[in-house]
């Protein structure tokens, strides 16, 4: 996939890998759109990089979603790249019965539906233009479990991403759609800050940072790897 030239919509943009990836495709002669919930934070990151576009976005919400593939498909016509990022991460004692899974945000929601279904949306927004990529970010969690049972639902909804992602680049490739999965190992980001802290992990030696990632993860998608994976030590 080329670097520049591009039409690029980002979930979650405004922090950690979305808002990295915002300023790697904004520095490269891209026109880019994020989204995310916090109206403060998008004005801040449109502010930092002028010409970038926003759009406040609910992922989880059908309507907002809908509404963000009618945005795109009247403003922004020439869009070629979708990058689903946006995602939350919950520590969930599973001892404690359903309560405990009900009590908070739900991660199938944000994590697993709506990419999917932004994906669905955005198919025939893609279909025929050059360099038409889906970019699903999912993570190295989704493999080794073991490391992170405390969060059971985030280990199983980017488990699926994996599962979707290859199903739906199977099924894209007659429409000339790509689609990647990159699958990061831990970045330092706002995901799940209570149980960062807990453990104090909040900048942990070995923990990536979301700028050092992106470099090394968007140089394998210029590259056209289609499951993209960085260690922290390469």
């Amino acid at each position: 996939m080329r670097m520049s030239g591009n039409t690029v919509v980002i979930t979650g943009g405004a922090s950690g890998i979305g808002y990295a990836m915002a300023k790697y495709f904004h520095a490269r002669d891209n026109t880019v759109l994020i989204c995310g919930r916090r109206e403060d934070r998008l004005a801040q990151v449109a502010a930092e990089l002028p010409g970038l576009q926003t759009l406040r976005c609910d992922v989880t919400d059908p309507a907002d979603r809908q509404a963000l593939a009618d945005f795109v498909g009247t403003h922004l016509k020439g869009v070629n790249v979708l990058i689903n990022n946006a995602g939350i991460q919950r520590d969930i004692d599973l001892t404690q019965g359903l309560p405990e899974l009900t009590r908070g945000e739900s991660e199938i929601a944000v994590n697993l539906e709506a990419p999917i279904a932004l994906s669905l949306l955005f198919t025939s927004l893609l279909a025929g233009k050059p360099g038409a990529t889906i970019v699903h970010v999912s993570s190295g969690l989704a493999f080794m479990v073991e490391r992170a049972s405390r969060a059971p639902v985030y280990c199983a909804t980017k488990a699926g991403i994996h599962a979707f992602s290859i199903a739906q680049r199977i099924q894209l490739a007659p429409l000339g759609i790509k689609v990647v999965e990159i699958i990061p190992p831990g970045v330092e980001s706002e995901l799940n800050p209570e149980s960062r802290s807990k453990r104090d992990l909040t900048n942990a030696s070995w923990m990536m940072k979301a700028d050092d990632f992106v470099d090394k993860a968007l140089a394998q998608l210029e590259q056209d790897v289609e499951e993209i994976r960085v260690s922290p030590n390469h």
